[in-house]
Protein backbone atom coordinates (compact mmCIF):
# COMPACT_ATOMS: atom_id res chain seq x y z
CA UNK A 1 0.00 0.00 0.00
CA UNK A 2 1.37 3.36 -1.01
CA UNK A 3 0.63 6.40 1.07
CA UNK A 4 3.08 8.72 -0.60
CA UNK A 5 1.87 12.23 -1.27
CA UNK A 6 3.76 15.13 -2.68
CA UNK A 7 2.87 18.69 -3.37
CA UNK A 8 4.11 21.84 -4.94
CA UNK A 9 3.10 25.10 -3.31
CA UNK A 10 2.57 27.21 -6.40
CA UNK A 11 4.07 26.45 -9.78
CA UNK A 12 3.85 28.14 -13.13
CA UNK A 13 1.41 26.43 -15.46
CA UNK A 14 2.00 28.98 -18.17
CA UNK A 15 5.66 30.03 -18.42
CA UNK A 16 4.63 33.01 -20.56
CA UNK A 17 2.35 34.43 -17.86
CA UNK A 18 3.83 32.91 -14.70
CA UNK A 19 0.24 32.41 -13.53
CA UNK A 20 0.05 30.69 -10.12
CA UNK A 21 -1.23 27.12 -10.01
CA UNK A 22 -1.72 24.71 -7.12
CA UNK A 23 -0.50 21.20 -7.95
CA UNK A 24 -0.96 18.18 -5.68
CA UNK A 25 -0.10 14.54 -6.37
CA UNK A 26 -0.93 11.31 -4.60
CA UNK A 27 -0.08 7.75 -5.53
CA UNK A 28 -2.95 5.48 -4.54
CA UNK A 29 -2.52 1.70 -4.32
CA UNK A 30 -5.69 0.95 -6.28
CA UNK A 31 -6.65 0.51 -9.93
CA UNK A 32 -7.50 3.58 -11.99
CA UNK A 33 -11.12 2.42 -12.30
CA UNK A 34 -11.51 2.45 -8.50
CA UNK A 35 -9.98 5.91 -8.09
CA UNK A 36 -12.09 7.20 -11.00
CA UNK A 37 -15.31 6.03 -9.30
CA UNK A 38 -14.31 7.68 -6.00
CA UNK A 39 -13.59 10.90 -7.87
CA UNK A 40 -16.53 11.11 -10.27
CA UNK A 41 -19.42 9.23 -8.66
CA UNK A 42 -20.99 12.13 -6.78
CA UNK A 43 -22.12 9.95 -3.87
CA UNK A 44 -18.58 8.66 -3.34
CA UNK A 45 -17.17 12.18 -3.88
CA UNK A 46 -19.50 13.37 -1.12
CA UNK A 47 -18.01 10.83 1.30
CA UNK A 48 -14.39 11.89 1.08
CA UNK A 49 -14.86 15.58 0.13
CA UNK A 50 -17.31 16.10 3.03
CA UNK A 51 -20.03 17.69 0.95
CA UNK A 52 -23.61 16.77 0.10
CA UNK A 53 -23.82 17.33 -3.65
CA UNK A 54 -27.40 17.01 -4.87
CA UNK A 55 -26.74 15.27 -8.17
CA UNK A 56 -24.24 13.68 -10.53
CA UNK A 57 -21.37 15.30 -12.39
CA UNK A 58 -22.55 16.05 -15.95
CA UNK A 59 -20.40 18.00 -18.43
CA UNK A 60 -21.71 21.53 -18.93
CA UNK A 61 -23.98 21.39 -15.89
CA UNK A 62 -23.85 22.94 -12.42
CA UNK A 63 -24.13 20.76 -9.34
CA UNK A 64 -24.11 21.95 -5.76
CA UNK A 65 -24.64 21.01 -2.16
CA UNK A 66 -23.90 21.93 1.43
CA UNK A 67 -20.53 21.40 3.03
CA UNK A 68 -20.39 18.76 5.75
CA UNK A 69 -16.98 19.95 6.95
CA UNK A 70 -17.15 20.80 10.66
CA UNK A 71 -17.46 24.55 11.07
CA UNK A 72 -18.23 25.08 7.36
CA UNK A 73 -21.76 23.67 7.25
CA UNK A 74 -23.03 27.11 6.16
CA UNK A 75 -20.99 26.89 2.92
CA UNK A 76 -22.69 25.83 -0.28
CA UNK A 77 -20.30 24.30 -2.80
CA UNK A 78 -21.21 24.72 -6.46
CA UNK A 79 -19.21 23.49 -9.43
CA UNK A 80 -19.73 23.56 -13.18
CA UNK A 81 -18.42 20.40 -14.77
CA UNK A 82 -16.13 21.22 -17.67
CA UNK A 83 -15.01 17.74 -18.73
CA UNK A 84 -15.32 14.05 -17.91
CA UNK A 85 -12.97 11.85 -19.92
CA UNK A 86 -13.48 8.39 -18.45
CA UNK A 87 -10.66 7.07 -16.31
CA UNK A 88 -8.26 9.87 -17.16
CA UNK A 89 -9.52 13.47 -16.75
CA UNK A 90 -12.18 15.32 -14.76
CA UNK A 91 -12.46 19.11 -14.56
CA UNK A 92 -14.78 21.67 -13.04
CA UNK A 93 -14.84 25.37 -12.27
CA UNK A 94 -15.81 26.84 -8.92
CA UNK A 95 -15.41 29.87 -6.73
CA UNK A 96 -12.47 29.11 -4.43
CA UNK A 97 -12.65 29.65 -0.70
CA UNK A 98 -16.18 31.04 -1.05
CA UNK A 99 -17.01 30.75 2.65
CA UNK A 100 -18.54 34.10 3.65
CA UNK A 101 -22.35 33.80 3.46
CA UNK A 102 -22.64 37.62 3.19
CA UNK A 103 -20.61 37.75 -0.05
CA UNK A 104 -21.97 37.11 -3.55
CA UNK A 105 -19.11 35.44 -5.43
CA UNK A 106 -21.05 35.03 -8.68
CA UNK A 107 -19.38 38.02 -10.38
CA UNK A 108 -15.91 36.57 -9.83
CA UNK A 109 -14.19 34.52 -12.50
CA UNK A 110 -14.07 30.94 -11.17
CA UNK A 111 -10.91 28.89 -10.96
CA UNK A 112 -10.41 25.65 -12.89
CA UNK A 113 -9.85 22.42 -10.97
CA UNK A 114 -8.44 19.53 -13.00
CA UNK A 115 -7.89 15.91 -11.96
CA UNK A 116 -5.56 13.73 -14.04
CA UNK A 117 -5.28 9.99 -13.47
CA UNK A 118 -2.59 7.72 -14.83
CA UNK A 119 -1.23 4.28 -14.06
CA UNK A 120 1.70 4.12 -11.65
CA UNK A 121 3.85 1.18 -10.53
CA UNK A 122 1.75 0.91 -7.35
CA UNK A 123 -1.68 1.70 -8.77
CA UNK A 124 -2.87 5.18 -9.74
CA UNK A 125 -1.19 8.55 -9.76
CA UNK A 126 -3.81 11.24 -9.14
CA UNK A 127 -2.78 14.84 -9.86
CA UNK A 128 -5.02 17.79 -9.06
CA UNK A 129 -4.30 21.29 -10.33
CA UNK A 130 -6.18 24.48 -9.63
CA UNK A 131 -5.55 27.51 -11.84
CA UNK A 132 -7.03 30.91 -12.57
CA UNK A 133 -6.19 32.63 -9.29
CA UNK A 134 -4.79 35.61 -11.18
CA UNK A 135 -8.39 36.49 -12.18
CA UNK A 136 -9.60 36.83 -8.59
CA UNK A 137 -10.09 40.18 -6.88
CA UNK A 138 -6.83 41.33 -5.24
CA UNK A 139 -8.54 41.27 -1.84
CA UNK A 140 -9.14 37.50 -2.13
CA UNK A 141 -6.11 36.37 -4.12
CA UNK A 142 -3.66 35.47 -1.31
CA UNK A 143 -6.27 33.89 0.98
CA UNK A 144 -7.66 31.73 -1.83
CA UNK A 145 -4.24 30.39 -2.78
CA UNK A 146 -3.25 29.79 0.85
CA UNK A 147 -6.48 28.10 1.87
CA UNK A 148 -6.90 26.01 -1.27
CA UNK A 149 -3.27 24.92 -1.20
CA UNK A 150 -3.84 23.54 2.29
CA UNK A 151 -7.29 22.25 1.33
CA UNK A 152 -6.02 20.25 -1.63
CA UNK A 153 -3.35 18.65 0.56
CA UNK A 154 -6.13 17.48 2.88
CA UNK A 155 -8.42 16.36 0.06
CA UNK A 156 -5.71 14.25 -1.55
CA UNK A 157 -5.14 12.51 1.79
CA UNK A 158 -8.89 12.01 2.19
CA UNK A 159 -9.48 10.48 -1.26
CA UNK A 160 -6.52 8.18 -0.74
CA UNK A 161 -7.82 7.01 2.63
CA UNK A 162 -11.35 6.60 1.25
CA UNK A 163 -10.22 4.52 -1.72
CA UNK A 164 -7.99 2.28 0.41
CA UNK A 165 -10.75 1.81 3.01
CA UNK A 166 -13.44 0.96 0.44
CA UNK A 167 -11.37 -0.94 -2.14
Amino acid sequence: MSTQTSSEQVASAHPQTAAPVIIKRVDIAAPIARVWRALTDYQQFNQWFLVNLEGPFVPGQKVGGQSLYPGKEHVRMEVVVQALQPSSYFAYTWHPYAVDPKVDYSDETPTLVEFHLEASPTGTLLVVTESGFENLPPSRYADCIRMNNRGWEQQMEKIQAYVLKTA
